[in-house]
């Protein structure tokens, strides 16, 4: 007979083969097992890959062993009670008979911001810079972009130059790649082309690098490799404590540590998402056909996935990094429950799906980069400051939409709204939870995104046809190009407004009245009045920015500097609310 024998390898055992010899007595390494697992084909793939160049934030890992880790994290939060057990506290306030001045002696610096997270952090940073003010970074890791470019719009970046945090030239030098035109399909239905939506591929190393030059020529420092150990809060400043026993002391804290932040994890007192958008994809060599991008496609209905139903969503840009080079990225929208699929699971079937959907042989492509992540959302989002002198900035606020996940074109249409208010706070010593909360303020746009994030998520028990999903959003694209540019492309880049909602849901109930009693049946009714009642909200707001601002605004200069500075944030949150911000 053959024994199976176990065998330490690099840490992990393996099974070998052997010859029958003598039996022995048990040593404590015999162990009865069972046959090695074959490695999937996503495994094979991966450790194909040559992976170099890994760095921090979402997107910035590519190897198998990385992926395992998050599918672990994923997993663990999908089995989860409603509430995990109690997160780690990082942020402590200290009361008030204690000031910071005690460790005065021992802070390496003092500063008047410290922006923990310094991927994005480096915009709000260097934009704050740009305004006098004496900022630090820290940053767990070296401070550079990912290889994967960044699909953004010429208008967006162009906000990053009206804060001086870029040049104009810089735009250019940043830009890899520029496309046209851009569809959006769904499941042979019929395809709606726009120009000059996410036609760019920025290089993330490239603008990373242009602004943290700037960053430092205008006086910042970088503390990298350096991971936040806790945070207390005096009445008269922040204290971090970092790796190292290094000490800083600043009056603001900025957390831009994105989804999985530990301090957004001890706010929301470790309790699930509302929603996760997972995403799966290459970077991958070989694509004959390479000029146009797919901002959202759909090539098939409802599948089922182990124990879950998924609808798989596409997007697809030319890759600055070679002619015939192209990104392809797939997502599905879930809830973090048992069953729900893992990242693994997903790229098992993108290996399937991604050659139909793209025209060609997986053989004749070369893989250069495996890309996955897991995005979570909050309803109650953007997220309040919990803490005077700490606030969350960019996707550890929760400011992206809850359908694209889009952080960087969420940061700069957002950065000169925060940027200024922070400096005003900061000036006036406004930092005191209450009014840094109303730098995240509650914005009804925002909200009334969930009813498109869960209408476009498969469900086990819906009773909807399999194709209900494609069906609607067919539906309401087509609908929103009959109304024209006004309509279709404030949605595309993340911008929900009261009119062209109202004309697009107005025109879909006249023209697929059928449609109906699926939507119901689909999202669900509670669903739908909360969604209602951010709807009214909408419509609110549009009115207050439209007709209050005018107004009010006059007036701003005759109040007292507190109570100034408190209405401009509430009309910057009328008007962004609204999505009046947007300009064609």
């Amino acid at each position: 007979m053959l024994l199976l024998q176990l065998q330490p390898f690099n840490g992990v055992s393996h099974l070998t083969v052997g010859t029958p010899f003598p039996q022995k007595k048990c040593s404590r390494r015999t162990l009865l097992l069972r046959p090695q697992a074959v490695p999937s084909r996503t495994q094979r793939i991966m450790e194909s890959v040559s992976v170099s160049g890994e760095v921090g934030g979402a997107g910035g890992a590519y190897s198998y062993e990385a992926l395992k880790r998050l599918d672990q994290l994923w997993s663990s939060l999908c089995s989860a009670q409603e509430v995990v057990q109690e997160p780690q506290q990082v942020v402590s306030s200290i009361p008030s008979l204690f000031r910071s001045s005690d460790l005065a002696n021992k802070a390496e610096g003092s500063y008047d911001v410290v922006v923990c997270g310094g991927t994005l952090g480096i915009f709000i940073a260097t934009a704050l810079c740009a305004r006098g003010l004496k900022v630090a970074i820290v940053e767990r890791n070296v401070l550079k972009g990912r290889e994967q470019d960044w699909n953004i719009s010429r208008k967006e970046l162009l906000e990053l130059v009206e804060v001086g945090v870029l040049e104009e030239d810089d735009i250019e030098r940043a830009t890899s790649i520029n496309f046209n035109p851009n569809r959006c399909g769904f499941e042979s239905k019929g395809d709606i082309w726009v120009n000059n939506i996410l036609h760019l591929g920025v290089s993330p190393v490239k603008i990373i690098e242009i602004v943290k030059e700037r960053f430092i020529s205008l006086g910042g420092v970088i503390f990298e490799g350096c991971s936040v150990s806790c945070i207390n809060i005096y009445e008269d400043a922040a204290v971090l404590k970092l790796s190292g026993d290094k000490i800083l002391s600043s009056r603001l804290i900025i957390d831009a540590m994105g989804n999985f932040s530990p301090i957004v994890k001890q706010i929301r007192r470790g309790r699930k998402p509302d929603g996760v958008c997972l995403v799966v994809g290459t970077c991958a060599r070989g694509f004959e056909s390479n000029s146009t991008s797919d901002v959202i496609f759909s090539s098939s209905s409802v599948k089922k996935v182990g124990d879950s139903q998924a609808q798989y969503f596409w997007e697809a840009f030319p890759a600055a990094s070679g002619p015939l080079d192209r990104t392809t990225y797939m997502f599905t929208y879930v809830e973090a429950q048992p069953g729900s699929p893992k990242l693994e699971e997903l790229l098992e079937a993108y290996w399937d799906l991604m050659p139909e959907y793209q025209g060609v042989s997986l053989d004749n492509l070369e893989i250069l980069r495996v890309i996955y992540g897991i995005f979570p959302t909050y309803r109650e989002s953007p997220l309040p400051a919990a803490f005077c002198r700490v606030l969350q900035f960019g996707d550890a606020s929760g400011i992206q939409s809850p359908v694209s996940f889009g952080g960087f074109g969420s940061l700069t249409r957002h950065l000169g709204r925060i940027s200024a208010g922070i400096y005003e706070a900061i000036n006036g010593d406004y930092l005191d939870s209450y009014n840094l909360s109303l730098l995240n303020p509650y914005m009804p746009n925002l909200s009334a995104s969930w009813l498109f994030q869960r209408a476009m998520s498969a469900k086990k028990q819906s009773n909807v046809p399999p194709d209900f999903i494609n069906e609607l959003l067919f539906a309401n694209f087509s609908c929103m190009q009959r109304l024209g540019d006004p309509v279709l492309r404030p949605f595309l880049q993340d911008v929900v407004q009261f009119g062209p909602l109202s004309k697009t849901l107005g025109l879909v109930m006249l023209t697929k009245p059928q449609i109906l009693p699926s939507i119901f049946k689909q999202v669900g009714v509670p669903v739908l009045l909360d969604w209602s009642r951010h709807f009214l909200m909408l419509g609110y707001y549009t009115f207050l920015s439209t007709f209050a601002d005018p107004i009010a605004r006059p007036f701003l200069n005759t109040l007292p500097s507190k109570t100034s500075f408190q209405w401009k944030r509430h009309l910057e949150a009328w008007k962004y609310g609204a999505g009046l911000d947007y300009k064609l």
